[in-house]
């Protein structure tokens, strides 16, 4: 497996031509670009189509969360629009879970759709959840909604490098961690409270990294991606 298949750019952002722009100026240092919330809303299925023309996987990250019904209907819809992977929340119990698997399934092709559960935000810490009414730690909580995930059949699960190691601990090798949250030693943390750097991120088990910012909102975003490869290279 080449470095680059375990990269995932996120194109964050609402202007098409932009995203359109960025995706193909780094096309060729990523497996995966990554289209979420705000740019699927602005652009639609389309948008799906139109990235995964230039190469890499799409990653569609909508987190879906609602009856099993619907969401089952909505990963079908997800998988036939061009995702290879797509995110439900992990919160929305087993039944959603087993629905979006089947969802997925039903509207894919002959190459697997991944269907990630979503756990523990990393814009959440321990406060944050005590506020909700959670008084289990982010790591307790993450490795609960795991054991369901992975019981509802789904092929990994979204969650931070800090849980990454207790995570391959708990589920074992073959199920997919993907990481957000992740900046390397010198970019700004945002709006993310849990964060790792490429290195500690991989070290961890991770298998797949996904960054947004520090590549997409650098001066030279090509040159960013390569910093970000060279880190998470082995012996960086």
């Amino acid at each position: 497996m080449q470095i680059q298949d375990s990269l995932c750019i996120a194109l964050d952002g609402s202007d098409r031509e932009w995203i359109l722009e960025t995706a193909t100026r780094l096309a060729d240092h990523t497996s995966w670009l990554k289209i979420g919330l705000e740019a699927f809303i602005a652009h639609g299925p389309d948008l799906v189509s139109e990235v995964g023309d230039l190469g890499p996987k799409v990653f569609l990250d909508l987190k879906l969360h609602d009856i099993p019904a619907t969401v089952e209907k909505a990963a079908a819809n997800c998988a036939a629009c061009g995702a290879a992977m797509f995110t439900v929340h992990a919160g929305g119990g087993r039944s959603m879970l087993e629905a979006a698997v089947a969802g997925a399934r039903a509207g894919g092709s002959a190459d697997r759709v991944r269907v990630l559960a979503v756990t523990v935000l990393t814009s959440l810490d321990g406060a944050a959840l005590a506020e909700l009414g959670i008084h289990q730690s982010p790591q307790d909580l993450v490795l609960d909604w795991a054991d369901v995930a992975r019981g509802a059949g789904v092929s990994g699960v979204v969650a931070s490098a800090h849980e990454a190691s207790a995570l391959r601990t708990r589920c074992g090798s073959d199920f997919l961690i993907v990481t957000p949250g992740i900046r390397p030693g010198d970019a700004a943390d945002d709006d993310q409270r849990r964060v790792v750097t490429p290195s500690e991120a991989l070290a961890a088990g991770a298998d797949v990294l996904v960054v947004g910012r520090p590549i997409t909102r650098a001066p030279d975003p090509v040159e960013a991606a390569r910093r970000i490869l060279a880190e998470m290279s082995p012996g960086a």
